[in-house]
């Protein structure tokens, strides 16, 4: 429902507050210079100030300002216009007590004034009904429990106390001891609320509960004290406990504007560590001490039934706790023993199976262990991020579940490894290759396959922990033999192809490999890299099979139209490596072996770290290569020259670190080259 004050809650925030406290604060001093009238001063009837009328005043006053905080804020505005018209409600039933009824000599039970008092009670509690569901938020099972529990134990306590006590003194007419019972019932139902609020809610919902208890309490407290006084024919206004109701209105109102208006209850949070076992005890040990008592003291059957069924909501608390306690234990397992991306099996899960496995595994009971490692990830990943790479592990951890499903367990064993384990005979080899076709995919600009590693068991592994070492070990002797091996047969059939177009550039491609894979090491590149590094060195220029030998030999210098064509040869050698997929990563690197540090090289003006690595190594032993050469448009440079040269240009056309790693290799050749020179005679070349 729209609220039709949202302008005036708007505007009349902070003001408002402040003026509501002002009032409060007149009341609180009020209620006290009341007390203190009654108790030491003249009585109330011998004081303007605090005689009936101002008692009336503020008690409906209080409940007024209640009502002004529900009409002018719209949250929890329900709440508390009935909690403000319950009061309300109490202080005409007040008025109608005093100016009417106690001149009278016998008081009508019941009369109008008992049914504004008693019409308290349903305004009240279904005020604090509302408050509780707007700050109750998503409690738990067992914080709902641990509500009901403590209401019913404080139910039963304030029973024991005041209720027994009550029931001994109402007597008369049937209709009037069902109106006298009804203040102490009401007064029960309204303690067990609140009490049970601040149990499932805690401090965290703000001081309202706190202050909606008190002013309860105290009406409570009223309550019991005037039924007490009223059957023993000794009731009078102006009694000392009659302030405890204006204290109650004050405080009930107090309630209502002590938490700002517009911020929004804390989230409640489930108990940790002892607590939740600690309130269900307190609660047992009360109800538990009320029955005992009851049973002694003959107290009636009301607090007996209330400790009796805050008992069994604490056993009900203690079955949900020990099924939260199990339900906990068991997602903590299964989140130990799974992957949280694929929702695989883990390491940990596998390595608990492989021991079943032991167990049953023989002749008539076989089983197999293949671990697989994707291949073409990492590119994958790099190419298209993380998010991206996650995603796809997640697709194929579904793949290859779906694959063994009914047959064997799929595990993820780590980053892009997975591993399969199946049991019970039949077509082994058939659920390998359905499995190595659940971790393939190929896609626009990607193909992702797999190397495996398969062992049988019990005929080639005597344990599981064996079998899955032996396939670990099978997989990657498969995954780096076989890439080796491509990249070797396409970096040779590219190389012969070179030598048969131009003899020259293959034969001085061999020093230059060496060369390169030389300062590659010294980098501190893996072996991998070196590899990989020595190779584009080889095909960096394969490009030039596509250029017209009239240009390769053409004894002068170039002009700008055969210069155009000579920049072309990268990008041709990139697309004529690219065609064996084995060496990827080396076309890429050949298409950048004529970039620049400083961004002014081509084909694509990459600078800085943005060059691969490997062409960074082979742009600096390719120049140094170009500058010692006899060239027919130029004259061969001295090597230390060379080097000079390549140390100038570090940092603009060169990589610095590149140029500082081929500086030390160079010194290192050199001087192995003196020391041959030394015992041998002749003119070795420090770089080869």
């Amino acid at each position: 429902m729209r609220s039709v004050f949202p302008r005036a809650a708007i505007s009349s925030g902070p003001k408002a507050r402040s003026v509501a406290f002002l009032i409060l604060a007149a009341l609180g001093a009020w209620s006290i210079g009341f007390e203190i009238n009654v108790l030491w001063g003249p009585g109330e009837h011998a004081s303007v100030v605090f005689g009936h009328v101002a008692f009336v005043l503020v008690l409906g006053l209080a409940g007024l300002l209640s009502v002004a905080r529900g009409i002018l804020y719209a949250q929890e505005r329900g709440a508390w216009i009935a909690i403000g018209g319950a009061c309300v409600m109490w202080a005409g039933a007040e008025a109608y007590y005093g100016f009417v009824l106690a001149p009278m000599k016998v008081i009508p039970v019941p009369s109008l004034a008992d049914a504004g008092y008693l019409l308290f009670y349903p305004l009240a509690f279904a005020g604090m009904i509302m408050l509780f569901r707007a700050r109750s938020g998503r409690a738990s099972a067992a914080q709902w429990l641990d509500g009901f529990t403590a209401a019913l134990a404080a139910g039963a306590l304030s029973a024991a106390v005041g209720l027994d006590a009550a029931l001994q003194a109402i007597g008369g007419k049937p209709l009037e001891v069902v109106t006298n019972l009804a203040y102490p019932v009401g007064d029960l139902l309204l303690l067990g609320i609140i009490v049970g609020a601040l149990v499932v809610c805690g401090l965290r919902t703000g001081r309202a509960w706190l202050l909606l208890a008190l002013g309860i309490g105290a009406f409570c407290v009223a309550d019991a004290l005037y039924l007490v006084k009223a059957a023993e024919g000794a009731y009078e206004l102006g009694i000392w406990f009659d302030v405890g109701w204006p204290v109650g209105m004050v405080v009930l109102a107090a309630a209502a504007w002590a938490d700002p208006p517009g911020r929004a209850a804390p989230s409640i949070r489930a108990a940790r560590g002892v607590r939740p076992i600690v309130l269900p005890i307190v609660f047992a040990v009360i109800s538990i001490g009320l029955l005992l008592y009851t049973g002694s003291a003959h107290l009636n059957w009301g607090v007996r039934a209330l400790a009796a069924c805050s008992l069994g909501m604490v056993l009900l608390r203690l079955t949900q706790t020990f099924k939260d306690n199990t339900k906990v234990m068991a997602e903590r397992n299964r989140e130990a023993r799974s992957d949280a991306l694929t929702g695989l099996s883990n390491r940990r899960a596998l390595n608990s199976d492989l021991a079943r496995v032991d167990d049953h595994v023989g002749p008539d009971q076989p089983a197999i262990v293949a671990v697989f490692d994707l291949d073409g990830f990492k590119h994958y990943n790099d190419t298209f991020g993380h998010h991206a790479g996650d995603a796809l592990l997640a697709r194929l951890g579904v793949k290859l579940r779906e694959s063994v499903a009914g047959r064997g367990r799929a595990y993820r064993m780590g980053g892009d490894e997975f591993c399969v384990v199946v049991q019970g005979g039949g077509d082994f080899d058939d659920a390998v290759q359905r499995a190595a076709a659940a971790l393939t995919e190929v896609g626009d600009g990607f193909t992702i396959g797999n190397s495996y590693g398969v062992v049988h068991m019990p005929g080639e592994a005597s344990d599981a922990d064996a079998a899955l070492q032996l396939a670990d070990q099978r997989m990657y002797d498969r995954k780096g033999g076989g890439r080796s091996s491509a990249k070797r047969q396409s970096r040779d059939v590219l190389l012969q192809a070179l030598r048969e177009h131009a003899p020259s550039l293959g034969d001085h491609t061999q020093g230059l490999r060496e060369l390169a894979e030389a300062v590659a090491r010294k980098l501190g590149f893996t072996d991998s890299a070196v590899e990989m590094t020595g190779i584009t060195a080889g095909l960096h220029d394969v490009g030039k099979m596509a250029i017209p030998r009239a240009i390769l030999d053409k004894p002068g210098a170039f002009n700008e139209e055969e210069w155009a064509f000579m920049r072309r040869h990268t990008i041709i050698g990139e697309r004529i490596i690219a065609a064996a997929p084995a060496l990827a990563d080396v076309a890429l690197a050949v298409r950048a072996t004529h970039e620049r540090w400083d961004g002014d090289g081509y084909p694509d003006g990459l600078a800085g770290s943005r060059i691969p690595a490997a062409a960074r190594v082979v742009t600096v032993c390719d120049a140094f290569d170009a500058m010692i050469a006899e060239r027919p448009y130029s004259a061969a440079r001295a090597t230390t020259d060379a080097v000079t040269e390549l140390k100038r240009c570090a940092g603009t056309q060169f990589d610095p670190a590149a140029v500082d790693a081929f500086a030390q290799v160079f010194a290192e050749r050199l001087a192995d080259a003196t020391a041959q020179a030394a015992s041998k005679p002749g003119d070795l070349s420090p770089v080869g």
